[in-house]
């Protein structure tokens, strides 16, 4: 009994855990609620342009059933401090479907939060596997930081894993229209596993 108490206060050791205990945490506790408790103190989400997940969901009451998502890629840095998540969305009774990628953070306590999170809408669910492809970066070789790229307006982040592995970038135009690339270290060169496109609202 103490040992099965102790295994549920630990925290999630991978990032498709955290997804899934955020998934949880939004069915118990409320969907906004989880979104808050789960993301880091500089996370981002798109409404559509880039707020602060923790001040903009604030005052936001919780729907009355939440989304219900699972994770089926996630891309892991070599050394284990970042991953990319992502997998299908589907509202309640399935009245809407979509797709989510998020951002994951490993804390000095062990335990992750989100730093960025998006997705999209889709006209049919998404296949999602029965269980989460996990793809780690090569720990071989010497990554470089992806190149920074130039846009002409709107507004931008990014961020690299400390050894470098896994890197991401997102752009929001003025429209809302967004973008999310990811690249995974794989001993040679940066390669793209993520190219997300969401057109203007």
């Amino acid at each position: 009994m103490i040992l099965a108490l102790l295994l549920a206060a630990a925290p999630p050791q991978t990032a498709v855990e955290a997804e899934r205990a955020f998934v949880r945490a939004a069915q118990a506790e409320g969907q906004w609620t989880a979104f808050r408790r789960f993301a880091a103190e500089d996370a981002v989400m798109f409404a559509p342009q880039p707020v602060n997940p923790r001040q903009f969901l604030k005052d936001r009451k919780d729907p009355p059933a939440a989304l219900m998502w699972w994770p089926a890629d996630s891309f892991v840095s070599c050394d284990g401090g970042f991953a990319i998540n992502t997998g299908p969305w589907m509202r309640p009774a399935g009245e809407a479907f979509g797709y989510f990628t998020t951002v994951w953070r490993r804390e000095p306590d062990g335990g992750w939060q989100w730093t960025v999170d998006g997705g999209d809408g889709l006209a049919a669910p998404r296949p999602a596997g029965d269980a989460p492809k996990v793809r780690r970066a090569s720990c071989a070789g010497s990554p470089a930081t992806v190149a920074a790229v130039r846009y002409r307006d709107g507004e931008t982040g990014e961020g690299q894993s400390a050894d470098r592995t896994l890197a991401w970038r997102w752009h929001v135009a003025p429209d809302g229209a967004r973008s999310f690339d990811a690249w995974l270290w794989d001993g040679r060169a940066m390669r793209p596993v993520r190219a997300d496109r969401i057109a203007a609202p």
